[in-house]
């Protein structure tokens, strides 16, 4: 994929602090005003030096503008006040900046899941967990870095930076000329320089960190297996090897931070110290007086705070801009399937697929499949693994769309149909069951948000898992662990099962629904499925023939063929 520039990251990312925009000018002007007063409080002390060297001198203070109209006491007054004034401006510009930061998090953070969801299964199925898990914590929480300390301090440099090139300017063109050179090259020239050699570096390492989220995340699901094959000093040299890449790219880009550092605070030096020969050399031209000279170069050496501070945001926006570019790809990608919303409802009146064809990139799963799936009806689907059984229920559910042919629900088009009016009639139980980490009665109760424990408990019966729900120290409150690692997998396939009998749904497809199951089981869901199922209609997948006793009608599948 294209590398979108700097910039045009930077402009999507502003974009999205439209709705906090007074907040943010709030933040520019008491930032502008809070630099100002630090700029200005040394240019007074500045005048209250040339007041004493003239006192001492045994002359009056005439002339020289208005920096020098006030007296010593004054002065003193106006600095402690101003002194005091930068310091509430300060609290209260980095205020509004973090709060449009932590609002905007909390706002992508939302538009980041949104995205998710809509790009769900077809996008997601087979894609680096870790990058994604990576992309909604780290590379989000670096964007409060350029929302609280990036878009404000450009602003501010910039109104800054042209009200001091103006007051220095006043003592002499070519004097506010320099200063404006100086701004430019040290507010903008060098982060650009900085930026153009080091964005692609921290793209990579935003990237390396996703991978390194992928891999220990890989390595604690898999801690069992590494223990007993006795691969914990494979995955150990792994670690080390990840973390020196990580830890070689960090170190790059810190040196590319302390170059810039170097950089900057060479070029500060010498604009300084040209603000201080430009200005003696026209002071003996007689082109400015002793004031400008003195206030003129303390001007221009107190007023780089602003450019500084946008100078040093290019050591950490290499990172901040890669995520955000890594934020807004999730945002702007296009899902494989778009939700349908605005149809007319439909009740459920049976199913079927007429010469589907369907394919994984190059590789072809489904070819010329149709199948029907009368209401009332058992319906088995048989055959070995890979023939395109699950595939075929993926397709059902609309997770995927088919390449050729269609899938019908009720006589219509499944793509005609609402995606929520879809998903209620169709109860759907994968080979394998995700558990949250929760309760074994909220993990059922996913099945249908808000049912009673009365509900969920019959939906357990039916699904063979009360009478061992009722041995738990908590029964039903027992927490079932990270991924439900704490029960079998036949007790996780018949929480699983029980979550599609609390859904209730007309249209019921259980992928291999026993098969982590004893026969004894088995045998107790097939005749709970026989039973409680006399309406609904069953699309039961699975490569055991025994399962298929209970089907009315038995389809066979081969290598994406009904044979």
């Amino acid at each position: 994929m294209e590398r979108r520039s700097g910039i045009k990251v930077m402009g999507q990312l502003i974009g999205l602090v439209k709705p906090l925009f007074h907040v943010m000018a709030a933040a520019i002007v008491l930032g502008v005003i809070g630099y100002l007063c630090a700029i200005f409080l040394t240019i007074l002390a500045g005048s209250g030096l040339i007041h004493i060297l003239m006192q001492g001198a045994g002359e009056t203070v005439t002339g020289g503008g208005w920096l020098l109209s006030f007296s010593i006491p004054a002065l003193i007054g106006i600095m402690v006040t101003i002194a005091v004034l930068r310091g509430v401006l300060h609290y209260g510009e980095q205020a509004c900046n973090h709060f449009i930061a932590f609002k905007l998090l909390a706002i992508i953070r939302h538009q980041v899941f949104a995205a998710l969801r809509r790009l769900t299964p077809a996008k997601l199925e087979g894609r680096d967990k870790g990058n994604l898990i990576s992309i909604l914590t780290s590379d989000i929480e670096l964007l409060e870095v350029f929302y609280a300390h990036t878009i404000s301090p450009i602003a501010i440099g910039f109104l800054t930076s042209l009200i001091m090139v103006i007051f220095i300017g006043h003592y002499h063109p070519a004097a506010g000329i320099l200063a404006a050179i100086a701004y430019i090259a040290i507010g903008a020239l060098l982060p650009l320089w900085n930026g153009r050699r080091g964005g692609n570096l921290g793209m990579r390492f935003r990237n390396e960190f996703g991978d390194m989220n992928s891999f220990v995340l890989g390595s604690l699901r898999g801690l069992d297996e590494t223990i007993q094959y006795g691969q914990g000093e494979h995955r150990n040299q792994e670690m080390k090897k990840r973390s020196r890449k990580l830890g070689s790219l960090q170190q790059k880009l810190s040196g590319m931070e302390g170059t810039l550092w170097a950089v900057t605070d060479l070029a500060i030096l010498l604009f300084s110290f040209g603000m201080l020969f430009l200005m003696i050399f026209l002071y003996q031209k007689e082109l400015v007086g002793f004031d400008g000279v003195v206030l003129g170069t303390i001007a221009m050496m107190g007023s780089f705070g602003p450019v500084v501070a946008l100078s040093n945001l290019s050591n950490n926006l290499n990172q901040t801009l890669a995520s955000g570019e890594r934020v807004l790809s999730i945002l702007e990608e296009e899902p494989q399937v778009e939700e349908i919303t605005g149809k007319e409802e439909v009740t459920f009146e049976g199913a079927g697929c007429e010469s589907v064809d369907f394919s994984y990139e190059e590789e072809q799963i489904l070819h010329q499949v149709s199948l029907d799936f009368p209401k009332g009806k058992i319906v088995g689907i048989h055959g070995r693994s890979g023939s395109g059984k699950s595939t075929l229920l993926k397709l059902m559910m609309r997770f995927w769309d088919p390449q050729n042919g269609h899938i019908a629900v009720s006589g219509r088009d499944a793509r005609e149909i609402n995606t929520t009016n879809l998903r209620n009639m169709e109860g759907y139980v994968t080979q394998e069951t995700y558990l949250f980490h929760d309760s074994i009665a909220s993990n059922i109760e996913i099945g249908r948000p808000g049912a009673s424990r009365e509900e969920i408990m019959e939906a357990a019966k039916k699904a063979s898992i009360h009478d061992f729900i009722e041995t738990l120290p908590k029964g039903y409150d027992t927490p079932v662990g990270e991924l439900g690692d704490t029960l079998s997998g036949g007790e996780r396939q018949r929480i699983g099962i029980a979550r599609a009998f609390l859904h209730d749904a007309p249209f019921l497809l259980l992928d291999e629904p026993t098969s982590n199951l004893d026969s004894l089981n088995e045998g107790i869901i097939l005749k709970s499925l026989k039973e409680t199922c006399t309406e609904k209609t069953v699309v039961l997948v699975s490569h055991r023939e025994s399962t298929m006793n209970i089907a009315d009608t038995v389809y066979h599948m081969e290598n994406g063929r009904k044979s």
